[in-house]
């Protein structure tokens, strides 16, 4: 089983919006060195693509091709979508056999569709949580707004096909987790080695753990539909990354993306773990 971060692009968000309730005392040190005049922070796009001896699983999709020139401008998206990004590290994305979406918000279901309308992924089933489904196509005008609609309208009948209600099996060694917070349906991936010579787990949260700061369950962002909920799933699940030493990889870190938890008096911190690339 090998598991390869493949990032697909980079946006900026509003750095306010990404620390949410933390006081602008206690986080503008943490991002002195990266944050923009406008206030801005660069948050890359995280993709994993996951090799089992069953198939390939992809994790998230990106912002994708298609977004129109008002928006990438007011994003300021640059770099490689996800289909470019996948062949040039060595995959062919039509070999993909599971497409796994932590949530449905545009920076992460952007790049189900190629740029002519086709599905990018054509022989995969997309697998997210239905209860994320519902929300993404619903008419609470808060909930939505994260959600690119008309382009999931499109791919809804592909989407429906890979449901998941619960935890969910896609491959052996490869689950989903249902985790809510960010958003109603979101949800976890975990990679588990499968013999007696497999590593540590894998562990992708989503949007529950974009950047290092994210490590403290009590900092959530702006985007947290149920930030109650975000506090408590996130506490319970990094205590059982910390226990069994889960590698952890967050959504949209831009420089360490990869690394694992350790203890912090009450709470826990990220600790960058350098690959053979660097």
């Amino acid at each position: 089983m090998r598991v390869a971060l493949v990032q697909a692009g980079t946006f900026w968000s509003d750095a306010g919006a990404l620390f949410g309730p933390v006081p602008r005392i206690l986080w503008d040190r943490l991002v002195s060195d990266e944050l923009t005049p406008d206030w801005r922070l660069g948050q890359a796009l995280n993709c994993l693509l996951i090799e089992t001896p069953a198939g390939r699983v992809l994790v998230e999709t990106g912002i994708g091709e298609r977004l129109g020139d008002k928006a990438r401008k007011m994003r300021q998206y640059s770099g490689d979508p996800i289909l470019p990004a996948l062949r040039l590290a060595g995959f062919d994305p039509a070999t993909v056999d599971v497409v796994a979406m932590s949530h449905l918000h545009f920076d992460h279901a952007g790049g189900l569709l190629d740029a002519s309308g086709a599905h990018a992924f054509p022989r995969a089933t997309i697998v997210a949580q239905r209860a994320e489904w519902e929300i993404a196509l619903g008419t609470n005008s808060r909930l939505v707004a994260s959600y690119d609609q008309p382009e999931l309208h499109l791919v809804s009948d592909w989407g429906a096909a890979g449901w998941a209600e619960g935890e969910r099996e896609l491959l052996p060694g490869v689950t989903v987790l249902p985790t809510g917070g960010h958003s109603a349906g979101h949800q976890a991936v975990i990679v588990r080695g499968q013999g007696p010579a497999a590593g540590r787990p894998v562990a992708f949260f989503g949007d529950l753990a974009m950047r290092p700061w994210s490590a403290n369950p009590r900092w959530i962002t702006a985007f947290d539909d149920f930030p109650l909920d975000s506090v408590k799933v996130k506490s319970e699940l990094f205590r059982q990354a910390l226990a069994e030493d889960w590698t952890l990889v967050l959504s949209h870190e831009p420089r360490t993306p990869i690394g694992r938890l350790v203890a912090d008096r009450d709470r826990y911190a990220y600790q960058p773990v350098r690959t053979p690339t660097g």
